[in-house]
């Protein structure tokens, strides 16, 4: 069992930042490729970003590419999702997940473990 908190989500203005962490415990944290998805109201749950077990590697979605950074600090624990220049269309509730595929994956069926959720609101 992995359990993941997410922290960091907030209200912010169309074109500012925010920086979500995601705390992970139980078993060993880099047995575990790490994603972030987020799922406004009245959609599906989408792939955001993702890093494999070692960091060496990162997955983007288009609609994040270039303003979103994924990255983890194995000796923490702690994957993180900077997000710059943020949109309105970037509000949602944005999940932390744990995979252990050997392959880093992007769709939601493939990650094991998951998080509540924070919420990011983005004004206009």
């Amino acid at each position: 069992q992995v359990q993941l908190v997410e922290s960091g989500g907030g209200f912010v203005q169309a074109g500012g930042s925010l920086r979500l962490s995601c705390a992970a415990s139980g078993r060993t944290f880099t047995r575990y490729n790490m994603g972030w998805f987020r799922q406004a109201p009245g959609k599906e749950r989408e792939f955001v970003a993702a890093i494999s077990r070692s960091g060496g590697s990162t997955y983007y979605a288009d609609s994040v590419k270039g303003r979103f950074t994924i990255s983890r600090d194995n000796a923490k624990n702690t994957v993180y999702l900077q997000m710059n220049s943020l949109k309105p269309e970037d509000t949602a509730v944005y999940y932390c997940a744990a995979s252990s595929t050997i392959r880093v994956l992007t769709t939601t069926p493939t990650y094991d473990y998951w998080g509540q959720g924070t919420q990011v609101t983005v004004s206009s």
